[in-house]
C-alpha cells in the first residue's frame, strides 16, 4: 500500500468558506491565485483603475464598472433579502468610487424546485430598489441547476456608471487644503491629518443575519442596514473634502481601515468610545465571542476627509436618513500601515486585518 504524505499546506489546496469572507485569507487567494494569472497586461484601452488595485470598481475609457455575487444565508432576513442586498450592494460599490450609477445587470442562478413565490418576493424587492434609486436593470441572465447542486439561489449583479460632476468639484475642494494625486477616491489617498468618519452604527447586518440563522440560539429585533447609499454619498461629495470612501462589508470596519492604512502607507487611530454600536450588537458579540469591528455592514460608508472639512461633512451626513448616526471616529497619523484602537479604558491595541468575516455567507 502506498502512503501519501500529508502536506503542511494541505488546507491551502482547497477552497474554504474563509476564502470568500473578506480579510487576510481572501486577500491571499486574490493575490497569489487570481492576480498572478489575470492581473495587469498591456491594453489599447485607457484603464484608469486596474484590477490589481483592488478597489470597489474598475475604470476603463471613462466607464466605471463593478460586479458582485451574493450567496447570503438565509435568503430572507430581518430588513431585507438577497435581492435588495444584491442591487443595493452594487449601487454602493459604484457610488463609493464617486460614480453616478447608470444601469445594472441581474444574473439569477436557481436551484431546481425553488419556489416561484419566493422568487417573486425577491424580484419585487429588486424592482423596488431600482425604482427608488432610478437606476434601471437593463440586461440579465437566468440559469437553473439540479436540486441539491445549489442552495436555493445565487445572484450576480453588475453595474456601470460615469464619474459624477460632484466628484470633480469635491476633488477641487480637497486641493484647496492639500496635495491630491489622481482623480478618484482611492484607498491609497489618505494622508497625515485626515479624519475618519463612519455614516452610522456598525455590525447591524451581521447580527441580523445571525439572529435569522438556525442553530445560533440568538434572537434580536435588530434589522439589517441593507440599503442604497448613492444619495447620501452625493450629499458628502457636494460638501467636498472627501479623499476616500468604502462600504465596510466583508471583514467589517477592521478590514476597511487596514486596507486603507496599508495602501496609503500611514497609520489610522480610531477611538472606541466614538464608534457607534447598538446595544443588541454589543450583546451578541459578547455572547458569541465575536469582534464587532470585524462584522460586515451593508448600509454604511467609511469616509476619509481632510481635517478642515470633517465637521461640515459630518453635519451633512447627519441631515440624511442613512447618515443620521454618523460620527468622526479617528484620524490619520504618520506611520507604516497600522490601525490602532484607543480603548474606552485608556489603553491602546492593534486592530489587525481579520482572517475572515466571523459570519460566513454574509452577503
Amino acid at each position: 500500500m502506498n502512503i501519501v504524505p500529508v502536506s503542511d499546506s494541505m488546507d491551502e489546496e482547497r477552497i474554504t468558506l474563509s476564502h470568500g469572507a473578506g480579510g487576510a485569507i481572501m486577500q491571499k487567494l486574490i493575490a497569489k491565485t487570481i492576480l498572478e494569472r489575470i492581473g495587469e497586461f498591456e491594453s489599447t484601452r485607457n484603464i484608469e483603475i486596474q484590477l490589481a488595485q483592488l478597489e470597489d470598481a474598475g475604470v476603463v475609457d471613462g466607464i466605471i464598472f463593478t460586479t458582485d455575487s451574493y450567496v447570503v444565508k438565509p435568503i430572507f432576513f430581518p430588513g431585507g433579502n438577497i435581492g435588495s442586498l444584491a442591487v443595493s450592494g452594487t449601487i454602493n460599490d459604484l457610488s463609493v468610487m464617486g460614480a453616478e450609477p447608470l444601469a445594472l445587470s441581474l444574473g439569477l442562478i436557481l436551484e431546481e424546485g425553488f419556489l416561484i413565490s419566493d422568487l417573486n418576493k425577491i424580484l419585487e424587492s429588486i424592482g423596488d430598489v431600482s425604482k427608488k434609486t432610478g437606476i434601471p436593470i437593463i440586461t440579465g441572465d437566468t440559469k437553473v441547476m439540479e436540486k441539491g447542486a445549489l442552495d436555493k439561489i445565487c445572484i450576480n449583479t453588475s453595474g456601470v456608471g460615469r464619474k459624477s460632476k460632484l466628484l470633480i468639484s469635491n476633488i477641487e475642494e480637497v486641493r484647496k487644503y492639500r496635495d491630491f494625486q489622481g482623480e478618484w477616491p482611492l484607498d491609497s489617498n489618505l494622508r497625515e491629518g485626515d479624519k475618519i468618519l463612519i455614516s452610522g452604527s456598525i455590525g447591524d447586518h451581521g447580527v441580523s443575519i445571525l439572529s435569522a440563522r438556525e442553530g445560533y440560539g440568538y434572537e434580536t429585533k435588530l434589522i439589517s442596514d441593507t440599503c442604497p447609499l448613492n444619495l447620501m454619498i452625493s450629499k458628502t461629495l457636494e460638501i467636498g473634502g472627501v479623499v476616500a470612501m468604502k462600504d465596510p462589508t466583508r471583514g467589517g470596519l477592521a478590514n476597511t481601515l487596514n486596507e486603507w492604512s496599508q495602501k496609503s502607507g500611514i497609520n489610522i487611530e480610531i477611538h472606541e468610545d466614538a464608534i457607534p454600536i447598538k446595544e443588541p450588537v454589543i450583546a451578541a458579540c459578547e455572547m458569541l465571542g465575536i469582534e464587532p469591528l470585524n462584522i460586515a455592514n451593508e448600509g454604511k460608508v467609511v469616509f476619509g476627509v481632510v481635517a478642515e472639512k470633517a465637521k461640515e461633512v459630518l453635519e451633512g451626513l447627519r441631515m440624511t436618513k442613512e447618515g443620521k448616526d454618523a460620527a468622526i471616529i479617528g484620524e490619520v497619523k504618520r506611520g507604516d500601515g497600522t490601525v490602532v484602537l484607543n480603548t474606552s479604558v485608556g489603553g491602546k491595541r492593534i486592530v489587525d486585518m481579520p482572517i475572515g468575516d466571523p459570519v460566513p455567507r454574509i452577503c
